[in-house]
């Protein structure tokens, strides 16, 4: 899957990607948010799911209202 990346939060000493899948010309209504990992390479990022409910939608909230004025979100 190809995404588009939106923007990096960081929330609690870590740093979240959101990013929007990319599928054809349709527009998606959901974004990924992955949490950034460090890797023993400064050339590689890594990324790993979320599964923290809590986190995920702080995460989300914090992309809300750091993007309210460029984006309708809809609850």
């Amino acid at each position: 899957t190809q995404f588009e990346f939106l923007d990096l939060i960081k929330y609690e000493d870590e740093e979240y990607v959101v990013l929007l899948p990319v599928e054809g010309e349709e527009d998606s209504d959901e974004v990924v948010i992955l949490k950034l990992e460090d890797t023993e390479s400064e050339d590689e990022e890594s990324y790993v799911s979320v599964d923290d409910e809590e986190v995920l939608n702080k995460v989300f909230e914090i992309f809300k209202e750091k993007f309210k004025d460029d984006f309708n979100f809809v609850d």
